[in-house]
């Protein structure tokens, strides 16, 4: 399935050079005058090898289908997270060097996509926003409302995103999960 490459997400599976990869990382840049790309990190899953490779906003990317199960996402424990079922409750164990960037978005009871290919369990599919709670930034403005300065403030899974001035320590915030960006007030 041809998708656009600035609907890539952390987790997905791709089809690239003829060989399946895990997307790690997704970053879409805009350099001063030239055109927009997507700069992706991506694993091999055959081979493991990550590398880096620059996508044009335009690009057709093959989704690879993937069975796919809809798990609950339990707790982490060092580098491997558990997920569960929950019609069945098999568990489901799968490494941080498998989800990449996409544990930063995180949390307990979260209901996730696991992928699935010849029986493996190759990634995750996140969605489009997720709920995070603030739990260290500078102390908020209230007069500042409506400007382009931003503050960073770390999320209760260690994500680090650029907020405006008014959002205060405990706040919940709504954020996409495909650029990691600040979206709203949850």
């Amino acid at each position: 399935m041809a998708i656009p490459a600035t609907q890539m997400r952390p987790g997905m599976i791709i089809k690239h050079n003829e060989q399946l990869h895990l997307v790690f990382k997704v970053e879409h840049r805009t350099p001063g005058n030239l055109r927009a790309f997507i700069q992706a990190k991506l694993r091999n899953l055959k081979s493991g090898a990550m590398f880096e490779h620059r996508f044009r906003s335009a690009d057709a990317i093959e989704k690879v289908i993937v069975d796919e199960t809809t798990m609950e996402f339990l707790y982490n424990d060092g580098d491997d997270y558990y997920f569960m079922n929950p019609e069945d409750y098999e568990q489901t164990v799968l490494k941080h060097s498998t989800l990449g960037d996409a544990v930063e978005y995180l949390t307990a009871n979260m209901q996730i996509t696991v992928s699935y290919f010849d029986g493996i369990a190759v990634g995750i599919d996140l969605p489009q926003t997720v709920e995070l709670t603030v739990v260290e930034t500078e102390p908020g403005l209230k007069s500042a409302t409506a400007s382009s300065v931003t503050k960073p403030a770390k999320m209760e899974t260690g994500l680090i995103v650029q907020v405006p001035p008014f959002i205060n320590e405990g706040e919940k915030i709504k954020i996409d999960t495909s650029e990691g960006t600040y979206l709203s007030r949850a």
